[in-house]
């Protein structure tokens, strides 16, 4: 069987040897030496000031509009996973959408200005599937009318823009380390924060708010991410050349055997590409079903990467409807994308889908 992705599991003696290390000292979560080493390689790999790690990727995102204080309306992108709006909503904001650009995929930054009012508290974009956002166009427009900015990053573990990490624009950056990311920790994430003083608040806001034993600062919740998982990500951290040395060419030969046959993303000129995922978009929903059904019948399971569009979640108010969103997630298609796909079985599913179309 082959799945959309699949979780690489790096060296077992070097991970146990991080192992021994835990049970030696018996420090087991609560900010513990494996989570502060996997916080100072991690902000040296990624080329970040600070980074603080917490136990996954929706948590981080509410954690950075505790950590700003936003309130009221946040506009945000349609086209993403659910956790970048229930993680708004279950934080008593109010999800503003903003229809998406049918190329990059990507929120319309042109038409952000156009949504404002004086509800408005915070953007939240995401770089989707690793494609970095407008990123400077987004943040002017953010500090003309004092908005804050936190990017759902979770897609773009090591992707650079203009020769910098694209996690250093906007107020906060947020990370997923999901078992299916290019990067993980298991389950994990991250918040990237230039602002030392913010930076003191979210740590605060992930153990319960508590300054020290007999000061609690913030209110606050359990985020914090522990030293199993953290062993995981350094382990990660040691082999991600290898793994994104491997997806990149996995990633490649999607590219030149499709382009040209189906609509690509359109990625931003001035980032670097991380290969996280390899997504299609079809014709018609029913080319999309037809392709589905052709790959199901080889054992192959694409994934529709992002359906249903997020205006149409019953839970959402007031009711908005975003064309191209709905459109476009009807017919979109991740194809697998995983380091140990092998090229014989990439050929198989190219040739399949191509059949198909």
């Amino acid at each position: 069987m082959i799945n959309v992705t699949k979780t690489y599991l790096p060296d077992k003696e070097k991970y146990k040897k991080y192992i021994d290390q835990i049970y030696a000292n018996g420090w087991i979560t609560n900010n513990g030496p494996m989570v502060k080493l996997l916080e100072k390689r991690l902000a040296e790999y990624l080329g970040v000031k600070n980074i603080v790690l917490v136990c996954n990727g929706t948590v981080a995102l509410e954690i950075a509009y505790r950590t700003l204080g936003i309130k009221g309306d946040v506009i945000t992108t349609p086209f993403s996973f659910v956790a970048t709006t229930s993680s708004l909503v279950t934080n008593g904001l109010n999800p503003i959408f903003l229809d998406i650009d049918p190329e990059t995929l990507n929120l319309e930054a042109n038409n952000i200005e156009n949504m404002i009012t004086k509800n408005t508290s915070a953007i939240v974009p995401v770089h989707v599937f690793g494609n970095g956002c407008e990123v400077e166009k987004i943040d002017a427009i953010a500090k003309k009318n004092d908005l804050k900015v936190i990017y759902d990053a979770s897609h773009a573990f090591g992707v650079e823009y203009k020769n910098e990490s694209i996690l250093n624009y906007g107020d906060i950056s947020t990370l997923s380390f999901h078992a299916t990311k290019l990067f993980h920790s298991i389950e994990g994430g991250a918040l990237i924060i230039n602002d030392d003083t913010l930076v003191q608040k979210a740590r605060y806001l992930i153990n319960f708010g508590i300054k020290n034993t007999e000061s609690i600062q913030e209110l606050g919740t359990n985020a914090k991410m522990n030293e199993f998982e953290a062993a995981m990500g350094l382990c990660m951290l040691d082999e991600i050349e290898l793994v994104t040395a491997a997806r990149k060419k996995v990633f490649e030969l999607y590219e030149k055997e499709l382009v040209g046959k189906v609509q690509l993303q359109e990625m931003n000129e001035y980032v670097t590409l991380n290969h996280s995922y390899f997504p299609i978009v079809l014709k018609s929903e029913l080319q999309l079903l037809k392709v589905q059904k052709a790959l199901n019948e080889h054992d192959i399971y694409p994934r529709r990467y992002f359906y249903p569009s997020l205006d149409t979640l019953g839970y959402i108010k007031p009711k908005q409807f975003m064309s191209i969103s709905r459109h476009i997630s009807h017919k979109i298609l991740c194809l697998p994308m995983y380091p140990e796909l092998k090229e014989e079985q990439q050929k198989n599913i190219i040739e399949i889908l191509i059949n198909n179309l």
